[in-house]
């Protein structure tokens, strides 16, 4: 099975875990990442979501799973220890068109989650699909040590540098390159702010503020 790899902005929509344990807890916390409306449904819920209730991060439906999801759902993960309860929801998402996503059973899934990476607004995703969780985990571990936290700051200079190398035609790659020649990184690695403003002056012209 191939999928389809994609960055989906689910900001204020509405997005379901069924499962109230631990590994439905790092599901929902990344959803609350990511500002998902989420709710839970799940008879009983680990400390962890049971704060997340108490805080209104969450709406949690109490009880066993019934196929009872809100309307606009746009996305449910299941994440409980029960195969049937699992394989129930699988088919009532797919059922209804709304991409399910089972933990560690891909043959029910829509989508799989990636073992990710993140540095700021840098996110670099593996997956394996589902072949082999232990493997993605391993190459995001080499992937960690090859990308620091560096590339956080770079890629918010790029991103506030973006507007005015769009404003000129052709010029993004060229800049881009010539930054990266100057050594721009390595100043950043260095915490080397008066070479990182002097590299980005004397490549684009434009006075930048880094802190």
């Amino acid at each position: 099975m191939k999928h389809y790899p994609i960055f989906w902005n689910i900001t204020g929509k509405i997005c379901v875990v069924v499962g109230g344990g631990e590994v439905a807890a790092r599901k929902v916390a990344r959803l609350l990442e990511c500002k998902a409306k989420v709710y839970v449904i799940s008879p009983e819920l680990v400390p962890e979501l049971a704060d997340m209730k108490r805080e209104g991060l969450i709406e949690h439906i109490s009880g066993l799973y019934e196929g009872q999801y809100p309307d606009h759902t746009i996305m449910i993960i299941g994440a409980t220890d029960d195969e049937k309860i699992n394989a129930a929801v699988s088919q009532d998402a797919q059922a209804r068109d709304i991409p399910v996503n089972i933990v560690d059973d891909p043959q029910k899934c829509d989508f799989i989650l990636p073992s990710l990476v993140e540095r700021g607004e840098l996110t670099i995703a593996c997956s394996t699909g589902g072949n082999s969780p232990a493997l993605a985990k391993q190459i995001r571990k080499e992937l960690e040590a090859a990308y620091g936290e560096e590339y956080s700051d770079l890629v918010n200079i790029l991103g506030k540098l973006r507007e005015k190398m769009e404003k000129n035609a052709g010029k993004g790659q060229i800049w881009f390159e010539k930054l990266m020649a100057e050594g721009l990184l390595d100043r950043i690695r260095k915490k080397d702010k008066v070479a990182i403003r002097q590299i980005i002056l004397d490549v684009s012209g434009e006075e930048v503020d880094i802190d």
